[in-house]
């Protein structure tokens, strides 16, 4: 089930994707339910929005694939590799992504991202989808020379922007069939399958769990395959991943 957070007519609402229409929902389905308000709105008379917006955090994972720890100067860490992103760097698809004047060197890395959808604390591997709402596409945008130059990443990941997700949750995503795709201006850039990463996602939630409560809405990236690279000023970025959709941003610099 594809979940979607819309406007229309000035209203902020949820709905699920039926064929070239939404049906709406009368609330937050993560907190109340699917139950359906009876009206259907016209997919090409809505703006989707981020699906998501974290109540407290989006958690992400470094270096979770063999080739793109590779491409980075190292080897993938033995466990997964956590940073923070705040919140506010959450946009959703057709939202700009802004160029800050501190970097020269902004690059894309497509992700999968975990929707969590319960509070979640020292959660076991084997439990993890009991805890999952579903799942999102997500561009884990990063200022490079910043982070070379921070020997941390916060700053460097942590710009407003960067962290656009959407176009939608799909509740009932098949990941060991799933592949991501990032281009850019129609040129693809990064290529790979779901299943190639180091840190599955059960092993994620279990890891992410036992350091900081997961709280419903909170999101976690699950780490980008080989062929991160430079986005400039007019730029479009799509990151595709199959059975979820294609989240689609441009680039911009104030």
């Amino acid at each position: 089930m594809k979940i979607a957070r819309f406007s229309h007519q000035g209203g902020i609402a949820f709905g699920i994707i039926d064929d070239d229409a939404l049906v709406v929902l009368k609330g937050d389905p993560m907190f109340g339910g699917f139950e359906p308000t009876g009206e259907r709105v016209a997919l090409s008379g809505a703006k989707l929005l981020a699906p998501v917006i974290p109540r407290s955090k989006v958690v992400a994972v470094g270096k979770n694939y063999h080739d793109h720890a590779a491409e980075m100067g190292g080897v993938a860490p033995t466990d997964p590799l956590l940073f923070l992103k705040p919140n506010t760097s959450v946009v959703g698809p057709g939202d700009a992504i802004v160029l800050p004047p501190q970097s020269s060197q902004v690059e894309h890395e497509g992700e999968l991202a975990i929707v969590i959808g319960k509070i979640a604390k020292n959660v076991a591997a084997a439990d993890a989808d009991a805890y999952i709402f579903g799942y999102t596409v997500a561009n884990d945008v990063t200022a490079r020379d910043l982070q070379h130059a921070d020997g941390q990443w916060a700053r460097a990941k942590g710009f407003d922007t960067f962290c656009p997700i959407g176009p939608v949750i799909e509740t009932e995503f098949d990941l060991e069939s799933a592949t991501i795709e990032t281009r850019v201006n129609g040129s693809i850039r990064q290529s790979g399958e779901l299943t190639d990463m180091v840190h599955d996602v059960a092993a994620i939630v279990e890891y992410a769990s036992s350091v900081w409560t997961l709280l419903p809405g909170d999101i976690i990236l699950t780490g980008t395959p080989a062929g991160v690279g430079p986005i400039v000023a007019s730029d479009i970025v799509e990151v595709e991943i199959s059975g979820i959709g294609i989240l689609s941003n441009p680039v911009v610099r104030p």
